[in-house]
């Protein structure tokens, strides 16, 4: 991995889940999410801690990991991202040639602090053969 990124923030929208073609199987599975990661200080007049600046990233992880994001993690979530920050040239609206930075992630986790419960399902019980 040559430009580690680790960054909490919180996701714009749920993440968007596409199956595509490519890769060893033919197919793969992507999720792609975009991801607010705020900068937060001390309000001097207040003493409140507020967002004082930040950045937007578009997030993308593959595979299981992908599925479960799409199955879990939901608009305002608060997440762990770690992945790679790569950088790619793409069109704008007018057609002129922009740098772009994403993150490709290793994992995304979600942040605990605005859960207000949580189920798991069963544990399965094998038989013995």
């Amino acid at each position: 991995m040559q430009n580690l990124f680790i960054g909490k923030g919180n996701l714009a929208s749920s993440p968007e889940l596409k199956h595509l073609t490519g890769g060893r199987d033919g197919t793969f599975t992507v999720a792609k999410m975009r991801v607010m990661f705020g900068r937060y200080g001390e309000n001097k007049e207040t003493g409140d801690i507020e967002q004082v600046g930040g950045f937007w990233r578009e997030v993308e992880i593959y595979g299981a990991k992908a599925e479960a994001c799409a199955r879990h993690l939901r608009k305002g979530a608060g997440v762990l991202v770690i992945g790679e920050e790569r950088e790619f040239t793409a069109k704008d609206d007018e057609g002129n040639e922009v740098q772009v930075i994403k993150v490709v992630a290793d994992d995304v986790a979600l942040q605990l602090s605005r859960i207000e419960s949580i189920t798991f399902t069963p544990s399965r019980v094998h038989e013995p053969a």
